[in-house]
């Protein structure tokens, strides 16, 4: 589990951070110098200046810069003439999140420039009747980080839940030890509770594990309480753990149950839940599909107790919703099981 967090900590980032671009300046007068100044200052862009834009595209080709700049040769006249002259932002498309951050990373960093220019060339005018402030809630410096992380729970916990089970209890299918066991005068419901309930101790550990681990390591906030996120961890575990004793009483082999466990538990958690691809821009039909996958009501109760608090209103239906997951694995697993047996 801190192997994986850490990975996902480190490794996968949303965020674009000083992307490399070039900035192609084809006029000398004063406003685009001071334009190409701004570009220099900004925090989002690391420069390289150049006066031809035919060797920045040899650079793009090879991947030294991710987005061309150009500020056009008539630009100071342009703006005597009082018109805004355009600029043309040239980006790499085989990187579309890359691309559409420098692109509007750009136009960003122009607006700002050419509101600096308005106050210098006009310092006795009036300020503008509106102005728009934008203020983020939960998450105000947009850091991927803060819901990446919480993701990464649901992730540790899948693979614990589901794929651990269906592996250790395929395991004894193969050796022959569940028929031995159940030659003992113990009840279905004592068996399957042998089963899961070291697997769920297991993975209320690793939970708590990735938390601390979030918070103390990765500056994680967490606003919600301790016994909510336990009531979440636990709601989850139970349509997880029955899909792994489902697989396995339906495999019996250690190779096929993970085959099912990754293709049914680990990839929907991944692709399916919005830990990464944002639900809403999924082609309808993938929509509908991803309400069939318990992680999905999982990740968002996860990241609104870390970011946003005990918000009952949003997490409660969810966890009704993975409990009746549960029940419904749960007896599944029990039917497969006791058929396999007889």
């Amino acid at each position: 589990p801190m192997i994986l967090l850490f990975l996902f900590g480190y490794a996968v980032s949303l965020d674009s951070s000083r992307t490399r671009v070039a900035v192609v300046l084809q006029d000398a007068s004063a406003p685009a110098l001071r334009l190409a100044q701004a570009y220099q200052r900004s925090p989002y862009f690391e420069v390289t200046m150049a006066r031809s834009i035919q060797p920045v595209k040899d650079m793009m080709v090879s991947g030294e810069v991710r987005a061309i700049i150009v500020i056009p040769q008539d630009f100071g006249s342009r703006l005597k003439q009082g018109r805004m002259p355009p600029i043309q932002i040239i980006a790499d498309g085989s990187q579309p999140n890359t691309a559409n951050f420098a692109a509007a990373y750009g136009e960003g960093v122009r607006a700002q420039w050419a509101a600096e220019e308005g106050l210098q060339r006009n310092p006795g005018a009036a300020p503008p009747p509106v102005t728009l402030s934008a203020r983020y809630w939960y998450n105000p410096e947009l850091k991927s980080r803060y819901f990446l992380v919480p993701g990464s729970i649901a992730i540790v916990m899948t693979i614990i839940g589901t794929l651990l089970t269906a592996l250790v209890v395929a395991r004894e299918w193969e050796r022959g030890t569940m028929e031995a066991m159940m030659a003992t005068p113990i009840t279905m419901a004592e068996f399957i509770a042998s089963k899961m309930v070291p697997y769920f101790l297991l993975a209320l550990a690793s939970m708590a594990l990735c938390t601390v681990i979030g918070i103390l390591v990765f500056g994680v906030p967490f606003r919600g309480s301790i016994l909510t996120l336990l009531a979440i961890a636990s709601a989850f575990l139970m349509p997880s753990l029955g899909m792994g004793l489902l697989i396995s009483s339906a495999t019996k082999n250690q190779f096929v149950a993970s085959q099912v466990a990754t293709l049914a538990g680990f990839l929907p958690t991944f692709l399916l839940s919005g830990f990464i691809y944002e639900i809403g821009s999924m082609p309808w039909p993938i929509q509908a599909l991803t309400y069939l996958v318990p992680a999905r009501y999982l990740i968002p109760s996860l990241q609104t107790v870390f970011l946003a608090g005990d918000q009952w209103g949003l997490i409660l239906p969810n966890i009704l919703i993975m409990l009746g997951f549960g029940i419904f694995f749960f007896l599944l697993s029990f039917r497969a099981t006791r058929r396999s047996l007889d």
